[in-house]
């Protein structure tokens, strides 16, 4: 039977995307195009947005317009948050938990032709679903999760709702399915979860421990991690960032909001001043280390004379990029309940932080211009070679035989063309 998939949301999603090809391959199934007529459809679902909602339920109605008579299947954060009576296109749903059991699953629908939910409550998800990879579509690098679950309750989020509490992987576990990537050929890790930085809290260790013993990995090129919040890089996780040329240039620490009064709002966990602090602290350890962030527009209480002060903030702490969402209410959060921004003025100041980010990641790029850096090469663009860098910048080279996907090699950068950097591979 022949199956397509479509993934949404993070990069928890992919990784779970990536563990149900797997199991399907491993029991005989094809795996197709979602654009394809397949016999089964399966949508991995997200719900941070309104917007993720919608795309969430346009994939499902496109699935089943596709085929009719095909076996939809939707998992994740939507199925979780949605009332399952307005479900009537989805012939398996599966929340948060058991995507692991996905192949049992199919064979109890074709054996009895009945629809089937298996969504739990989001009070039950309190133990980490087996899943272990060995493989990944790239070749370059893949992603482990090592975490699942958030307890932060940031008032605007509707994450820990859907996802559930902190729960970490085995950490021998953890281990082991890196050095069985390594071994089959990847280079590069990246480290993700919900809520990464709080790994193993449940099981009586943390996440400083289990990156002491990654970066023993001798043939592990890169580790990267997906996204770590600012409270969680203490005195001991910085000591092995310091000390460690694995960990790659590059940490993605989301901020949220440039203001003392909207963090505040937001039931966030720092204020600036912290925050300012724990960067400079960084850049003393790692003085070109890209520092990426993410920023809320328009949550309630964001006025005119906050967002200025904001954007003057965000210049001063200098990321490297910002990832720019327009606040979205999510019914049962906090924030919702609180006087709401109109669209037009979430619109235009978005549109202001995002010529602020491209300013930041050209400023950034000029940089490297004349030097040399390595490169992971990773896929061919038109007459190039584009791969990325440890902190996190695309390159681009033209093509040359002797570069193959996971190969690196060390570019001399010679210009910026944004988005990409551009140089010549050396000796």
């Amino acid at each position: 039977m022949k199956v397509g998939i479509y993934t949404l949301g993070c990069k928890v999603n992919t990784y779970e995307s990536e563990y149900v090809i797997k199991s399907l391959k491993e029991h005989g199934y094809e795996i197709g195009d979602f654009n394809d007529i397949c016999d089964i459809y399966i949508i991995n679902t997200c719900t941070v947005t309104n917007n993720s909602d919608s795309k969430s339920r346009k994939m499902i109605r496109q699935a089943r317009r596709r085929n009719k008579d095909a076996c939809v299947i939707a998992m994740g954060c939507f199925i979780q948050k949605e009332k399952q009576d307005q479900l009537e296109d989805i012939d398996i749903a599966i929340g948060n938990k058991d995507k692991n059991k996905i192949v049992s699953l199919l064979e109890e629908y074709f054996k009895k032709k009945e629809k089937i939910n298996v969504v739990k409550k989001t009070s039950d998800l309190t133990s980490f679903d087996d899943m272990y990879l060995d493989k990944y579509l790239s070749r370059t690098r893949a992603f482990v999760k090592i975490q699942d679950g958030c307890e932060n309750y940031c008032s605007y989020c509707i994450i820990p709702y859907v996802r559930g509490k902190c729960r970490s992987k085995d950490f021998q576990t953890c281990l082991d399915e890196i050095n069985n990537l390594v071994d089959n050929g990847f280079k590069e890790i990246v480290l993700t979860g919900i809520h990464t930085g709080n790994y193993g809290r449940d099981i009586n260790t943390d996440f400083a421990s289990l990156l002491k013993e990654i970066v023993k990995i001798k043939k592990l090129k890169r580790i990267r991690i997906s996204s770590i919040e600012i409270t969680e890089l203490n005195d001991e996780v910085l000591d092995i960032i310091k000390n460690n040329s694995k960990i790659v240039d590059h940490l993605h620490i989301p901020i949220q909001a440039a203001s003392d009064e909207v963090l505040k709002i937001m039931n966030r966990k720092y204020d600036l001043n912290y925050f300012m602090e724990k960067i400079e602290k960084i850049r003393e350890i790692r003085p070109d280390i890209s520092i990426t962030t993410d920023i809320i527009v328009g949550h309630p209480g964001e006025t005119d004379a906050i967002f200025e002060k904001s954007l003057d903030v965000l210049k001063k702490i200098n990321f490297s990029k910002l990832h720019v969402f327009p606040y979205s209410k999510r019914d049962g959060t906090p924030s919702a309940r609180m006087e709401q921004i109109d669209d037009q003025t979430k619109k235009k100041r978005t549109d202001v932080l995002l010529d602020l980010s491209k300013e930041l990641e050209i400023a950034y790029m000029e940089k490297f211009c004349n030097k040399k850096l390595e490169v992971l090469f990773e896929r061919n663009h038109g007459a190039y070679q584009v791969g990325h860098t440890s902190n996190y910048l695309q390159v681009k080279v033209f093509n040359e035989s002797t570069i193959s996907s996971g190969d690196e090699k060390v570019v001399l950068i010679e210009k910026q063309e944004y988005p990409y950097l551009i140089g010549k591979v050396i000796n």
